[in-house]
This record gives structure tokens, C-alpha cells and sequence, in this order.
């Protein structure tokens, strides 16, 4: 009895081998510039789109039945790319033939020329149905795709939190809560193709739950969605989730994994799916030999990158490369600008940022948002692109006069961000602590905060602006101007000459204390 079983199950599935349409995705979020190879520590020569779409290739010689998408935050974190408003990104991308990308919220990070430019020359649309402009759809809402006879619907959907991170260049936007707009547009799209793909820029994680979509909620919240395809939180999955019948994934982040979502589909239905995240020429080290030289063991298999875009990615590389790869010091020391570490307490670099603004202006109080510290500087020589890869924003420095009590605004509300979230706040001239949620001392300048006395405030002119919700800031901000000092060359300037281009040591004690 038990072979017999056996045997109907392997019929079963060489019955539906046979029949079945074989249907590939594969899938990149949250890239940031990094479009060529790049390293870290201990992990050297990883990622880079030239070698992506080798992996891609590889499929694609065998299977026909390929799709290729991209879930958004292809801008900002790569100064080649920041430089040039992702025009290598894109062109690279353009060749690697990109069916969609979801509109992530750093796609706001410039002007809406720039934005109008990149989505012109791309080969690919932007796809977002929960951003409104006068009543109507600002992006294309969705695509289908005829794959190998299957229609393929994808659909994008835009994290309602980019209001508060862009709003710069986003306040003539509606940002409509994804989870309605889905349900309105997903029975639609049901009745016109087999398989609906919601393609998200909402993030997973408890970091952003609350008043913004995450697509775990999309999936629970909304039927009729066969597969999510997410960005924005830079989840590292091991395996695919599946939530109310819907599978949910996300690559991580920066190219150094590509999703690949195999489906076997019988009469417009999923009948088997796996997921497997490829890494990109991740490696394990090993130690080193007896010569000093470090070892490497690759996680999976290695790839070699494509010519034909390795080729002119090589190209856009030496664009500006000799102003960027001036030495401007020298540091002895890991300056840290971890995502992690910058979005849940202070570090040195976050300091040394504060610290800047403060020497440049002579400001009482300097604060700065996690969120706009993008790396790390390792110890060595510092460069220009360091720093600009530290701070790809182009950020100016913002001017402006506040009392005591809008100070303890400000703060009171820093309190209240989860560890995690880019508003997270670094200070300078200001030690303060919460408990509770509940702002229990503040000391400027060693002495506690007077309520009463005017206090010149320096910023970034993103947070100024009311990014990352500081509207306390935005409410303020007729009271200063704008520097016009670029924030990364403020921080090169100080490296020079206030820190004569030496960082031995840096004080990272806690300027901020939470209980």
C-alpha cells in the first residue's frame, strides 16, 4: 500500500513536469547604486549587476520563461550612481531586461526632473498603484505579462511612509494606503490574468508595522494575490513566507542575493513553487595561510560577470573617479555607519557628522537622522567617495532658531521612534535621556535645557523640511536658512582641517540614553 502511494505521488508530479509551464522570477530590491561589484569586510569582490545578470543568463538558456524584477530604492548609496542619477543602474538594468520595478520611496530623493529622466530612459516602467497626483494614478499601476501562455499580472504598491522619509519632493503626492488600493484593483486583475504578483516597496518586520502597510498585512489582509515580491526593510530571508495562501519574499539588499522563484503552473494555477536565494558571490572567511593572505570559501557557486554589462558599467565607473578617490585623511579606526547600529543608538561616525555641523556653524545643538548615514568607513585612507558614500543624499546643511520647549519637541518625539527606523535621532552639543518613552533630562553644552532660551539649531535641510516626521523642525523653519553647504562637504572639510586628517580615536559615549 505505502509503494502504491509512492507511486501515485511520483505520477503525480511527472504528470504535472510534463504539462505543466515552468515559470522562473527572479527578483533584487533595495540595490542603492550598487550596480558593479563591491566589497565588505571579510567578504570581498561580492554582488554587482554585471555578474546578476549572469546568473540570470544561465536561466534563461534553458528556460525562456523568464521574468526579472526589481522592488524598488534603486537610487542613493553608490557615488558613481548618486553622481550620474542612476543612469548606470538603469542602463545596466535596460541590458539585463528588467520587465518591472515597484517605485520605492528613495526614487524620491531628487527633484521630479530627475525622476521624469530616469523613468524616460528606462526600458521598463515604474510601477506603483497607491501614488496619486489630482485624483489620478502618477505611475503606471500595473503590467501582464504573457509568459510562456501564462498571463502574469504585477502591480505595485508604494510604503504610505514615504510621505514622512521624501518629503521634499513628494508633497504634491497622495500616498494611499496600499492595502485598500489593493483590494480595489486585485478582483480586476483576478478576472484578466492567471497569476497576480503584488511587486511592493512596503518592508516586513515589526520595525514597520503600525500606521504603514507591511506586505505580511497585504498578504493577510488582501485575497487573491498568488506571490508578494518586497523591498524596502532589506529582509534576509531563508525561506519564502506564506501568509493566507499568498508566498511572500524579499532579497535582502544591495544585489548580494537574487531571488529565484520557480513556479510549475497547470490551467492558470500554481500547482508547485520553490524559492531559493542565490547568493552573489558571497564568501565565508576562512583565516588566512601562511603567508598572510586571507582565505575565502564562496557560499554557493561562483559567477563570472557578463561582458556586456560589466562592460559599460567599467565605463561609467571612471566618470569622475579621480575627485572621488582623493585622499582627504586617514582614519585608525572603524568609523561606524551600520544600518543597524545608526538606527538604534549613537557611534562615532554619527558623532563626527553632528560634531561637523556644529564646527561649521557654530550652532548650539546639531541633529541628524540615522537614516541619512549610509555606511560605514573602514581603517585606512579616507576618500571623497567615502564620505559621499556615507552621505549619497546631497544633503545641505539648514540654519534655524528654536526655544528650549521646541527643542524638548523635537526630542520628546525622537523617543518615541522604535530602534530600527531611520528617524532615529543623533545629536551634537546635546545629551539627553528618555524613559518610557518619556524624555527625562536634557544637558546642552553641559548645562540643563532652559525652556525659555533661544538655541540656534543646526540640521540637515532634509529634516528641516519635515523628513522622517520632525515637523517640529519644519514648523521652525522660517526662522533660519539654508546654508547651501553641501553636508559631505561640510564633514570632508572637518576631517581636513578640524581634525587635521588624523582619526586615531573618537568619543562614541552614548549621547543619548533610553530606558
Amino acid at each position: 500500500m505505502k509503494n502504491f502511494k509512492l507511486f501515485v505521488v511520483l505520477f503525480v508530479i511527472f504528470a504535472i513536469s510534463l504539462f505543466a509551464t515552468k515559470v522562473i522570477i527572479f527578483h533584487i530590491n533595495d540595490t542603492h547604486g550598487h550596480a558593479w561589484t563591491f566589497s565588505e569586510y571579510h567578504n570581498p569582490n561580492i554582488g554587482g549587476f554585471a555578474v546578476i545578470a549572469s546568473i540570470i543568463d544561465e536561466e534563461r538558456a534553458k528556460n525562456p520563461n523568464v521574468l526579472f524584477l526589481h522592488a524598488g530604492d534603486i537610487n542613493t548609496g553608490v557615488p558613481e550612481s548618486d553622481l550620474l542619477n542612476a543612469l548606470p543602474d538603469i542602463f545596466a538594468l535596460n541590458r539585463m531586461k528588467l520587465d518591472a520595478m515597484a517605485v520605492g520611496n528613495h526614487e524620491f530623493d531628487k527633484t521630479r526632473d530627475v525622476l521624469m529622466y530616469q523613468m524616460d530612459i528606462a526600458k521598463f516602467p515604474f510601477l506603483s498603484a497607491n501614488i496619486y497626483k489630482d485624483g489620478k494614478p502618477f505611475f503606471k499601476p500595473y503590467i501582464i505579462k504573457n509568459v510562456g501562455g501564462v498571463k502574469i499580472a504585477i502591480f505595485g504598491l508604494t510604503t504610505e511612509e514615504t510621505a514622512i522619509l521624501e518629503p521634499l519632493y513628494s508633497r504634491d503626492l497622495e500616498f494611499r494606503n496600499a492595502i485598500e488600493v489593493a483590494k480595489e484593483i486585485v478582483p480586476g486583475l483576478r478576472k484578466k490574468a492567471d497569476i497576480v504578483v503584488a511587486l511592493t516597496h512596503l518592508g516586513m518586520g515589526q520595525a514597520y508595522e503600525g500606521n504603514y502597510t507591511t506586505s505580511e498585512e497585504l498578504a493577510k489582509m488582501v485575497d487573491g494575490i498568488d506571490i508578494i515580491i518586497d523591498g524596502h526593510s532589506h529582509t534576509k530571508l531563508e525561506k519564502a513566507k506564506v501568509i493566507n495562501n499568498t508566498i511572500v519574499v524579499q532579497a535582502w539588499e544591495w544585489g548580494k542575493i537574487v531571488g529565484k522563484l520557480e513556479l510549475d503552473v497547470e490551467n492558470g494555477k500554481i500547482e508547485n513553487w520553490n524559492w531559493t536565494p542565490i547568493p552573489v558571490n558571497l564568501k565565508v572567511y576562512k583565516g588566512k595561510d601562511e603567508d598572510g593572505n586571507s582565505i575565502y570559501e564562496f557560499v554557493g557557486k561562483e559567477y563570472k560577470p557578463t561582458e556586456y554589462v560589466k562592460v559599460p558599467l567599467d565605463y561609467f565607473a571612471k566618470i569622475g573617479s579621480e575627485k572621488l578617490d582623493t585622499i582627504i585623511g586617514e582614519t585608525k579606526i572603524l568609523l561606524d555607519g551600520e544600518r543597524a547600529h545608526v538606527r538604534s543608538g549613537d557611534t562615532n561616525l554619527g558623532h563626527i557628522i553632528t560634531d561637523a555641523m556644529l564646527w561649521k556653524t557654530g550652532a548650539d545643538i546639531a541633529f541628524q537622522n540615522g537614516g541619512g548615514i549610509r555606511a560605514s568607513v573602514e581603517p585606512g585612507k579616507i576618500t571623497i567617495r567615502n564620505i559621499l558614500t556615507v552621505l549619497p543624499f546631497g544633503n545641505t546643511v539648514y540654519v534655524m532658531k528654536m526655544t528650549g520647549e521646541q527643542v524638548m519637541k523635537v526630542l520628546e518625539y525622537a523617543a518615541t521612534i522604535p530602534e530600527g527606523k531611520g528617524a532615529w535621532l543623533h545629536v551634537g552639543g546635546l545629551v539627553w535621556k528618555s524613559e518610557g518613552g518619556k524624555v527625562t533630562e536634557v544637558m546642552v553644552n553641559g548645562k540643563p535645557l532652559e525652556m525659555d532660551k533661544v538655541y540656534t539649531i543646526v540640521t540637515n535641510n532634509y529634516m528641516a523640511g519635515g523628513g522622517d516626521g520632525y515637523s517640529v523642525l519644519s514648523e521652525n523653519k522660517a526662522s533660519g536658512y539654508d546654508t547651501g553647504f553641501v553636508l559631505a562637504d561640510v564633514v570632508v572639510e572637518y576631517i581636513q582641517k578640524a581634525l587635521k586628517g588624523m582619526i586615531e580615536n573618537y568619543d562614541d559615549t552614548p549621547r543619548y540614553i533610553r530606558k
